[in-house]
């Protein structure tokens, strides 16, 4: 069961994601967006998401260099295990909090404001939830890292993510004894993964370049008759 959830799964959750996302962007591309209801709810909104976008870009930019960059070059560079650790979980632990303070604003608007529940489906409040709690998930592993700070449980976790990006033997072997709570967290990032074509989530892979090179401006008519 260890390998498969942490050796097969990742795959499966890989490949679902990417092909779920071109699937959906060739089929039904009216659908990709973010659904904002800014203009519901302003003033909480944009608190919530500037919190929220910002911790969650800086988690993301932080799992992928401190997981997928090879341990050997961190030794080069003379920055111990221990350092990064506590490196890591003071940078995670803001952009966790301020993720969470975000997330948590926005959850609140989407169901204590009825206007905002009306235009919100399933998905958009689920996928919500479980965003909030892998942030929850992610802010306990800090308190288990900081009973053992020599970096050594780390170091486990980046050769398992780097065993599956780079499609090495073993990877799930890494994991079989972390705490538990690594795991969760790791299996539910995994969840959300799987989940990321079917929700709103798709607009984090999306960028308005084609904006640069659209030709000629957009022309807005009013409906109020004009002067004389």
């Amino acid at each position: 069961m260890n390998n498969f959830l942490f050796g097969v799964f990742p795959y499966i959750a890989i490949t679902v994601m990417i092909l779920g996302s071109i699937i959906r962007y060739d089929r039904d591309p009216f659908t990709w967006k973010s659904k904002s209801s800014q203009l519901l709810r302003r003033r909480q909104f944009v608190l919530g998401s500037v919190l929220f976008h910002v911790g969650v870009l800086m988690i993301l930019g932080g799992h992928l260099v401190g997981l997928l960059t090879p341990v050997a070059v961190f030794d080069a560079l003379g920055v111990s295990h221990g350092a990064k650790q506590v490196l890591a979980m003071t940078a995670g632990g803001i952009a966790g909090v301020m993720a969470l303070a975000g997330g948590g604003l926005l959850l609140h608007r989407r169901l204590t404001d009825p206007r905002i529940r009306i235009h919100s489906s399933f998905a958009d409040t689920g996928i919500l939830v479980l965003l909030l709690a892998q942030l929850v998930l992610g802010l306990l592993t800090i308190l288990v890292s900081m009973q053992h700070l020599d970096g050594h449980e780390m170091v486990k976790l980046m050769s398992w993510a780097q065993g599956i990006a780079y499609f090495r033997s073993g990877a799930a072997d890494h994991l079989a004894d972390v705490n538990i709570l690594f795991k969760m967290h790791i299996l539910l990032g995994l969840t959300i993964f799987v989940l990321f074509p079917f929700t709103r989530l798709v607009h984090m892979i999306s960028a308005p370049v084609r904006y640069v090179w659209r030709p000629g401006y957009q022309i807005v008519r009013s409906k109020r008759p004009a002067a004389r």
